[in-house]
């Protein structure tokens, strides 16, 4: 269904350092181009054909987060939610709301969400009915 989903960083270096941990958290690894390094940074998870960017603004005005703009990332489970918003906090992330059972979306809907350093609003949501490895 999607290609790829990109968000705007005003300094790569400082996303880098915020993303490479993050994304770690839920298996997505940089695919390194050391010519386009300086463009923009590049995350896909193995045997995944969708990749999520972090780019400088084409236009080189300053990067801005959208108004109602979420970039959601599926984990498998509960403990990788606790380990992705603790992981994004230590490094530095403005809370948008602690891992929690969201049963406005639906029963087993766990999220938590968080703001990278460029203010890009970023959830990470488990929609199963298990909390790490045991049922609950």
């Amino acid at each position: 269904m999607l290609s790829h989903v990109m968000v705007g960083s005003t300094d790569l270096a400082q996303a880098r350092e915020f993303y490479d941990p993050l994304l770690d958290c839920i298996g997505l690894y940089r695919h390194e181009d050391d010519e386009m390094d300086h463009k923009w940074l590049c995350y896909a998870a193995p045997q995944e054909n969708i990749l999520f960017l972090v780019c400088s603004p084409f236009d080189q005005q300053v990067a801005t987060a959208g108004n109602g703009t979420m970039i959601a990332f599926k984990a498998h489970s509960h403990d990788i939610v606790d380990q992705f918003y603790a992981t994004g906090m230590a490094l530095g992330a403005t809370d948008e709301g602690a891992p929690a059972l969201r049963s406005q979306y639906h029963d087993y809907f766990y999220g938590a969400y968080l703001r990278d350093p460029d203010g890009n609003k970023l959830c990470c949501v488990c929609h199963d009915r298990f909390k790490g490895n045991e049922q609950e």
